[in-house]
């Protein structure tokens, strides 16, 4: 008896062992195991689907970051080909207002195609020193961009309250010219010609007391006139007239060389 005893208590702890197992390998004891694995099939399914979520967004986020640097680059870079092109065609078309600051077409050619404006000159008439009969007259450009002038200024001298002038006297002129189509003018220089009323240094008129001048007077209207007053006891016989030059020596040296009416 006391053999069966132990026999059926040995069966009885290996019974109690096998249930003890049983239960581990179900994750009966709440011991943290089953949150480790997938327990069913929804958490298992929305673990995919986040997955893929995550992923679609990533690569969505990098392509759509991508396309927004490109689009940006692209205005980036229209923006500055369009500044240039407008730089261009300001810079092309000169006429430019440098001004505005931008910088004229200073160049002969321009100026032989474009005749200068009243608007972009300034005159001036003064007595040359050292002479009691000679004036210089001098016409600046005070424009941005080069422009031509005829050969030499049309010149009369005549009676400032005459009312008629249809007998003002008209200056000699250097014969035989020919060459370029106009006198160039570059931005803030002067065109320089001068006249001498009285080249015998003889008796003359006495009535003459004003100068004409228009600066052009191939291209300008007979109202773009300038008058200059002489002063009292002027005495005005065959005045000569020399083309225009640059300096005041060289326009001397062409009024000496007058000889022809205009």
């Amino acid at each position: 008896m006391r053999t069966f005893r132990n026999r059926t208590a040995v069966l009885g702890a290996a019974a109690t062992a096998v249930l003890a197992l049983a239960l581990t390998a179900c994750g009966g004891d709440g011991s943290g195991t089953k949150a480790a694995g997938p327990a069913d099939g929804s958490a298992s399914a929305k673990a995919t689907v986040a997955a893929k979520d995550t992923s679609k967004g990533t690569a969505g986020d990098a392509a759509q970051d991508q396309g927004s640097t490109a689009g940006d680059g692209a205005k980036t870079g229209g923006g500055s080909t369009d500044a240039v092109t407008s730089s261009t065609g300001k810079s092309n078309g000169g006429a430019a207002k440098t001004g505005g600051s931008t910088a004229g077409d200073t160049s002969d050619s321009y100026a032989y195609k474009h005749p200068c404006k009243s608007g972009d000159l300034s005159v001036r008439v003064y007595a040359r020193e050292g002479s009691a009969t000679q004036h210089v007259i001098e016409v600046n450009n005070t424009g941005k961009n080069s422009c031509g002038l005829s050969y030499f200024p049309r010149v009369s001298l005549g009676a400032a309250k005459a009312t008629d002038h249809s007998g003002d006297i008209i200056p000699l002129v250097p014969g035989g010219l020919g060459g370029a189509p106009a006198y160039p003018v570059k931005p803030k220089t002067a065109a320089i010609a001068v006249i001498d009323l009285n080249p015998g240094g003889g008796n003359g008129v006495t009535w003459v007391d004003e100068l004409n001048v228009l600066a052009d007077g191939d291209h300008m209207a007979n109202a773009e006139q300038l008058n200059f007053p002489l002063g009292p006891d002027v005495k005005v016989g065959t005045p000569k007239l020399g083309l225009y030059e640059r300096t005041v020596a060289d326009a001397v040296a062409s009024m000496k060389q007058a000889n022809t009416k205009p």
